[in-house]
C-alpha cells in the first residue's frame, strides 16, 4: 500500500477482501461452472450445486455448535439474515403455539434487528427490550425477568458492533429454552473472530464482508428442528427457506474467508487484542482527555480489534471528518447510522450521558493493520484532541 494511502480502520463496517476470498472468486470465474445455476438439472447445474454444498459444509464446520451443512441458508447478508430470523421464527413459533405472541430483543442490537420491531408489532406481536448493564452486557438475569410462556423468540447478539462487548449468549439461550422460547443470535461481528458457544442456540446470522469476504452474501444457520416461516417466495431454493437463485461465487468466497479466519484463530485473536490494548493504553492515558466507552482492559469478554472511545468536547462528525482529512478512516459507532445527529442507541442504553455519547469513535481492524499503523493513528488523534482543546 502506498505510504500516502488512507489507513482504513473501519473493519467492523466492512473488512477489506482477504486473499483467500479473492482467490476463491478468481478460481470460480475461471471454472466451468461460472454463471451456472445451481438449481438446474443439467451437469453444470449439478456441479454448481455440489460447489455450493461444499461452501455450506465449510461454513457449518467453522461455525461449530453442532450446526450441520443442511442448516446453512445462504442470504444476501447480515441484514437479510436478521430480518428472516426475527420475522420467520416468531411467526412460525406462534403458528405452533398461539400463546407465543411476544418477542424479546436486547436494546443494543444492530438496526437490522431493531428496525424489524415495528413490522413485528404490525403482525400482532408485543416486543420487549432488554437493557444492558453499564458495562454493555445483557445478562441472563435481565432476560429472565422478561421471559414467560408467551415469549416466542429471544434475540441477543453475540458481540456488540460498537463496543465489541461479548454477550453471554449460551446462558441466555438456556434461559429462553427453559421458558419454551426460541433463541436467535446475530453473530455477524463475532463469527471467525472469537470462539463461539452455540450449542444451545437455534439460529445464527452471519455476513461475509465482516471477515474479509465479499459484500452481498451472508447466511442464516437454522437448526432443522427449528420452525421458520419463509419471508420470500418464488423458487423454493434453500430448502424453501429463502427464494432466489444463489450466489455461488459469493458463497465460495465466504467459505474461503471463514476457513482462513478460523485457521489459527487463537493466535490471531491474541495478536489483535494485544494491538488493541496498546491503542487503548496510549489513547486513554492520564491527561489525554480520551475515555474508553467500556473497560479498556482487553479480555475474553471483548472482541479483538475493536476500540470504542469517547472524546469529550469533540463531536463524532468532527472527529471522523478531521481524521479522514488526516488520512485515517474510522467511524462514529455503527457505520449504518452515519449521518444521524442522535447519540448511539447502544451507548444510550448503557446509560452513558448524551454529551459523551455524541463524542464517540469506533476504531476497528484485524491482523492486517500493524502496530506502526496504529501508532500513526494515535499520533493523529492525540494531535487533533490537543488542537481542539487549545482552540
Amino acid at each position: 500500500m502506498p505510504s500516502d494511502a488512507p489507513l482504513y480502520l473501519d473493519y467492523a463496517a466492512s473488512a477489506p477482501l482477504c486473499d483467500a476470498a479473492r482467490e476463491a472468486e478468481l478460481d470460480y470465474e475461471s471454472s466451468r461452472i461460472a454463471g451456472a445455476n445451481p438449481n438446474s438439472l443439467h451437469s453444470l447445474g449439478r456441479e454448481a450445486a455440489r460447489a455450493l454444498d461444499g461452501a455450506r459444509r465449510d461454513l457449518a464446520r467453522c461455525l461449530g455448535g453442532g450446526f450441520r451443512p443442511m442448516d446453512v441458508t445462504f442470504t444476501s447478508g447480515g441484514t437479510e439474515s436478521n430480518n428472516l430470523a426475527l420475522l420467520g421464527m416468531a411467526e412460525a413459533a406462534r403458528e405452533r403455539d398461539r400463546r407465543r405472541t411476544r418477542v424479546l430483543v436486547s436494546a443494543i442490537e444492530h438496526d437490522s434487528v431493531l428496525d424489524v420491531l415495528p413490522p413485528l408489532r404490525g403482525r400482532g406481536f408485543e416486543v420487549g427490550l432488554v437493557s444492558p448493564d453499564r458495562h454493555g452486557v445483557v445478562t441472563p438475569e435481565a432476560v429472565g425477568e422478561l421471559l414467560g410462556p408467551d415469549v416466542a423468540l429471544v434475540s441477543v447478539m453475540c458481540a456488540n458492533n460498537e463496543t465489541g462487548v461479548v454477550q453471554p449468549v449460551a446462558a441466555i439461550a438456556r434461559r429462553a429454552h427453559a421458558a419454551g422460547a426460541l433463541m436467535h443470535t446475530d453473530a455477524v461481528q463475532a463469527f471467525a473472530r472469537i470462539p463461539l458457544e452455540l450449542g444451545d442456540v437455534d439460529a445464527v446470522s452471519l455476513a461475509a464482508h465482516k471477515i474479509g469476504g465479499p459484500v452481498g452474501v451472508g447466511a442464516l444457520a437454522l437448526r432443522s428442528r427449528c420452525p421458520l416461516r419463509p419471508q420470500s417466495f418464488g423458487g423454493g431454493q434453500e430448502q424453501g427457506r429463502r427464494a432466489g437463485t444463489q450466489d455461488v461465487r459469493g458463497a465460495l468466497a465466504f467459505a474461503a474467508a471463514a476457513r482462513s479466519c478460523s485457521d489459527g484463530l487463537s493466535e490471531r485473536r491474541r495478536l489483535v487484542a494485544s494491538r488493541a490494548q496498546g491503542l487503548y493504553d496510549r489513547l486513554c492515558a492520564p491527561g489525554t482527555g480520551i475515555e474508553a466507552s467500556v473497560s479498556p482492559q482487553m479480555d475474553e469478554g471483548r472482541l479483538p480489534g475493536m476500540v470504542s472511545l469517547l472524546v469529550p468536547g469533540v463531536d463524532s462528525e468532527t472527529l471522523v471528518l478531521s481524521l479522514d482529512e488526516a488520512g485515517f478512516e474510522v467511524s462514529a459507532g455503527s457505520a449504518c447510522s452515519s449521518g444521524s445527529l442522535d447519540p448511539s442507541h447502544v451507548l444510550s442504553a448503557m446509560r452513558i450521558p448524551r454529551e459523551l455519547a455524541l463524542c464517540s469513535l469506533r476504531v476497528s481492524f484485524d491482523e492486517r493493520v500493524g502496530e506502526d499503523d496504529l501508532s500513526r493513528f494515535a499520533d493523529a488523534l492525540l494531535a487533533l484532541v490537543c488542537k481542539k482543546a487549545g482552540a
